[in-house]
């Protein structure tokens, strides 16, 4: 992964954290693993995903890591 302020350069509005979920899932990790490795519930994992999707303009997590691949960023 790139460093955290390129990765803010290179995809504005996503933060750092955003692309460690979409790295994690791209790793093969369940939505349990992600969440209990974040530290936070699979709802709030799940909200923060919505919000990846959103601002990608994806339908779902996976179509996310798939375009953050296409872009190399992950």
């Amino acid at each position: 992964m790139h460093g955290r302020s390129e990765c803010r350069t290179l995809v504005p509005g996503l933060g750092a954290e955003h692309l460690h979920i979409l790295q994690l899932l791209s790793q093969g990790r369940t939505m349990a693993q992600v969440a209990r490795r974040l530290g936070v519930s699979e709802r709030t994992l799940r909200r923060r995903l919505r919000v990846i999707c959103e601002h990608v303009q994806v339908e779902t997590p996976v179509e996310a890591v798939v375009w953050a691949v296409r872009r190399q960023i992950l």
